[in-house]
């Protein structure tokens, strides 16, 4: 029987590699510096710029409010005023989240804080979040996350809204927040598959570009339909030079078809 190889996009299923966060925790910016700067961390550089009066960065040892959780050097507001605080990043990312504290000094609610992420200025998601309250009723700090499945370089940490008046209205408060400890993960590249052939007297060979020095394993089923389980793990797999990887399968000539996928780790 002639040998069959299926491959094709529709039929080799790739899943991506899990990135590593990284955390800015401002400690290394200069202090007391106004926005915009730039900061990088783990490979990545983040620019923080603002609307409106902006921001600086101060200390515990500078600031006159240091929310429950803030530690060595974080972001101030540099007046009363709302401004949003903005930051485009040199790489995409997936996940993305920041600790906040907005001024809420004798209420028994919190502001919704949003974030919105973009692409290269086009609208990815956005999420909101409001504050737990507690009893100190002063500056009650929240994380504010977002994730998303497609990739994006920049956010923007708005004040969306006052505390709510439940179940009493809130008399002491402000549109600012400070911020802290910004974990962001970046966004791995995509599996690019290129080289699709059947070599001479039967071997199936492709190649695929990814993540450096990650982890994969190619996967084999004459049944794309079956449970991942029931995948059989493939030797074959070889990566030179760093982020280019090739794949032989040897043993195709023995199966009418096979059908392949990739996946990390």
């Amino acid at each position: 029987m002639k040998t069959q190889i299926l491959v094709a996009l529709a039929g080799l299923l790739t899943f991506r590699v899990g990135a590593q966060s990284v955390l800015f925790d401002f400690d290394n910016a200069p202090l007391q510096s106004p926005f915009p700067i730039d900061l990088t961390v783990g490979g990545i550089t983040a620019h923080l710029s603002a609307t409106g009066a902006g921001y600086s960065i101060q200390s515990t040892t500078t600031a006159s409010v240091v929310p429950v959780g803030f530690s060595g050097r974080f972001i101030y507001p540099s007046s009363i005023n709302a401004a949003d605080l903005l930051v485009g990043f040199s790489t995409p990312l997936t996940d993305f989240s920041i600790l906040y504290a907005s001024q809420e000094l004798a209420c028994d609610s919190s502001a919704t804080m949003r974030v919105t992420a973009y692409m290269n200025g086009t609208l990815v998601a956005t999420a909101t979040t409001n504050a737990t309250w507690n009893c100190t009723c002063t500056w009650t700090a929240q994380i504010l996350p977002i994730s998303s499945a497609s990739p994006f370089n920049s956010v923007v940490v708005h004040y969306d809204a006052p505390p709510l008046p439940s179940p009493n209205p809130c008399q002491d408060y402000g549109v600012i927040f400070l911020a802290d400890n910004m974990t962001v993960t970046p966004a791995p590249p995509p599996i690019i598959v290129t080289n699709v052939v059947k070599l001479p007297n039967g071997p199936f060979q492709f190649n695929f570009s990814a993540t450096p020095n990650a982890s994969y394993t190619v996967f084999g089923a004459t049944n794309p339909t079956l449970p991942f389980s029931n995948w059989a793990a493939l030797s074959g797999l070889t990566e030179a030079p760093a982020g280019h990887f090739q794949f032989t399968d040897w043993q195709a000539t023995n199966l009418p078809r096979r059908f392949y996928r990739v996946s990390s780790p």
